[in-house]
């Protein structure tokens, strides 16, 4: 590999630095709407900007995404970036908000790192070789009962005129689990699925960007990653993430 894990966390916490440079001063945040109810600061643009410049001078054959700026000539090997994932929780001042790298080589997954600037959370993963928070190995849950599990999941703030709409599977898992969140951020909450924080997470509608780094750290701690058909693979339309042990439970409610 051109690039370590060490050095993806050198550069992704510099990162975590300019965007806390933003967050520390959010009266002078630069807020801009995308559409209706889709934001983009001024933080995104520069951590995004900041990433671009990094990874490209680290890895120069590889190519980039990324939410903001888009895509570079090369995809068939590149880094798939959101620079922050959970922009209204940020531009609220809430801490649940991160920071989204991964590395796709040939359609294949290879390394990501998620990191959670406010809350000075790093989670990262190489394929075949595990995932870890802060430095430590890390595993998903030994939940093996949905009546006692805890669910997270998201309701993407433009998804409110699709006909298989959350709400109706939100009602339905609620019901049958004990615990439930919606935290802001689909990159952090794969994470804590990887770290058995939440037993499954899931949501629909969103882009290879908001979770790609997110589903390899969980699937290298032990995750499954499919669809709501239960299908594997990663699907930005229907992510589902579970600790592997209530998947068959969960199954028939999404």
């Amino acid at each position: 590999m051109p690039i370590t894990l060490e050095a993806l966390e050198i550069i992704v916490r510099a990162a975590g630095d300019v965007a806390m440079q933003y967050f520390n001063d959010l009266d002078s945040l630069a807020i801009n709407k995308k559409s209706a109810r889709d934001l983009v600061t001024d933080a995104d643009v520069a951590v995004e900007n900041y990433l671009k410049q990094a990874l490209g001078e680290q890895c120069p054959e590889y190519g980039f995404w990324g939410e903001e700026s888009g895509q570079t000539a090369n995809q068939t090997s590149r880094w798939i970036v959101d620079p922050i994932d959970g922009t209204h929780s940020f531009s609220k001042g809430q801490y649940f908000w991160g920071i989204s790298v991964a590395l796709e080589i040939d359609g294949e997954l290879i390394m990501g790192a998620v990191y959670g600037p406010a809350l000075d959370d790093y989670y990262c993963a190489e394929k075949g070789k595990g995932a870890w928070k802060n430095g430590k190995p890390i595993r998903v849950s030994d939940e093996t009962s949905l009546a006692s599990s805890m669910v997270s999941t998201g309701f993407a703030c433009l998804r409110q005129y699709l006909e298989d709409n959350n709400l109706p599977r939100f009602n339905r898992i609620a019901q049958a689990t004990t615990g439930q969140r919606r935290l802001g951020s689909a990159a952090l909450d794969l994470c804590t699925v990887a770290d058995g924080q939440v037993d499954a997470f899931w949501e629909q509608e969103l882009n290879l960007y908001d979770i790609a780094a997110g589903v390899l750290i969980a699937k290298e701690a032990g995750a499954t990653v499919t669809d709501f058909k239960g299908n594997p693979g990663v699907f930005p339309k229907q992510v589902f993430v579970t600790n592997g042990k209530i998947l068959d439970q969960l199954l028939p409610l999404m």
